[in-house]
């Protein structure tokens, strides 16, 4: 039916679901399924109808507190820690969010592989129910909680096709899965996220409102910039160590600004702080402390030092070869640099960005420096590096109207993003 065009009534969706869980469909029958749905669209009575579907057909998170809430990104941008962040602004204030992250699957480091640094992720529910209870919050990874498990099922026949048909249920039946009322989505927007521009965006986050009203939650959006990785650092270990440096009140200025402006909109959504109250939280030392709570109760030490994170100590500088201002940043490269060099499997693998657009930068400074731990996967990622030139340098954008020379075909450095 839906190869032909036809909508599908809940019922069926129901069915079709209950048979992706239980492994009833072939690969071929699923995959046909899948390209119907990426071919002839979903529309929003269908979104809703497999988001309620998924949630049925799993495990559902059970906890005594009365208001919980939830942020997810659609993601696109490296270096995003800001769930690190956020949580424990959130938890610190009083309210309960408990994150589920998924890993890696297209990116150097997803927040579960971030996370995995400071504290064990992988947990049953009735550990993370007791972690909530303690803390408010957790982070972890949800691969294996049950929770709408039919979305484990459609990535894998998503990602080989570079499709993305069931972004908007397979985030929502997460959400509705956890428990969450009230939610937060962050969508970056930018030239090489899955959003390219603001009006997508509004789009997106218009679909999101209205499956939220149907799905009985309180859903707002965020549209952030996605032009350059956020923070400086990319890779497990070093996004790890970047983030207890920001809620030392020690980290870049734009992640600082992006969690906590998600944050004071999931709490205008709640009723329940006013403009910047979260930064008041973070500059307070109340989200570092609840962060280290969290860390001790999913069974880390929570008297771990950022400095002390090791990160790879095989390291290639890449530096100008002009001076001016940093004109852009291209996130594709460095995914493929960052992932060259090991990341996410080698966590102490990735890239210390020293610059950000628009900074001025002198012939021979250091624009970035890769890591990894091992000496043959640095010479391969710094080989992407030369090659792919991430960082653009020049004194005016007019002058740097060349982007590249192309005499033949070459590979894309135009990855598909496919993070939950």
């Amino acid at each position: 039916q839906k190869i032909a065009g036809a909508r599908l009534e809940f019922d069926k969706i129901r069915k079709i679901v209950k048979d992706v869980v239980d492994k009833k469909l072939s690969d071929i029958e699923l995959t046909a399924f899948i390209t119907a749905l990426h071919t002839r669209g979903i529309s929003i009575d269908e979104a809703a109808s497999f988001s309620k579907a998924m949630v049925e057909t799993g495990k559902r998170f059970k906890t005594l507190k009365k208001i919980i809430c939830d942020k997810h990104s659609i993601g696109g941008i490296p270096g995003d820690k800001t769930s690190m962040v956020l949580v424990p602004i959130i938890a610190a204030s009083g309210f309960t969010i408990p994150k589920t992250s998924s890993k890696a699957i297209t990116s150097p480091c997803g927040t579960a592989e971030r996370m995995e640094v400071l504290t064990p992720v992988d947990l049953s529910l009735d550990e993370i129910e007791e972690v909530v209870k303690k803390t408010n919050a957790c982070l972890v990874w949800g691969g294996a909680l049950d929770l709408a498990p039919a979305d484990d099922e459609f990535i894998k026949v998503e990602y080989p096709l570079g499709i993305d048909p069931m972004l908007l249920p397979s985030i929502m039946s997460k959400k509705k899965a956890i428990g969450a009322k009230y939610v937060v989505i962050d969508i970056p927007t930018g030239r090489e996220t899955k959003i390219t521009n603001i009006g997508k965006a509004h789009e997106l986050a218009e679909d999101f409102l209205e499956l939220g009203k149907r799905l009985n939650m309180h859903i707002a959006c965020g549209v952030t910039f996605g032009e350059q990785p956020l923070g400086y650092c990319i890779g497990p270990s070093l996004e790890a160590r970047e983030a207890l440096f920001t809620l030392q009140g020690k980290g870049p200025r734009d992640l600082i600004q992006k969690a906590t402006m998600l944050a004071d909109i999931l709490f205008n959504e709640m009723g329940a702080r006013n403009h910047g109250a979260a930064l008041q939280v973070l500059k307070s030392g109340k989200a570092e402390k609840k962060m280290r709570e969290i860390i001790e109760a999913q069974g880390g030490d929570s008297e771990i030092k950022p400095e002390n994170i090791e990160v790879g100590d095989k390291i290639f500088k890449v530096k100008s070869d002009a001076e001016g201002r940093v004109l852009w940043i291209k996130n594709s490269p460095l995914v493929l640099i960052a992932r060259e060099a090991g990341a996410p499997r080698d966590k102490g693998a990735g890239i210390h960005l020293k610059v950000k657009m628009g900074d001025q930068v002198k012939k021979g400074d250091i624009l970035f420096t890769v890591h990894s731990n091992n000496y043959i996967r640095l010479s391969d990622a710094s080989k992407i590096a030369e090659e792919l030139k991430p960082i653009v340098v020049g004194k005016k954008f007019e002058e740097k109207m060349l982007l590249e020379k192309i005499f033949a075909e070459i590979p894309s450095s135009k990855i598909f993003m496919l993070e939950r």
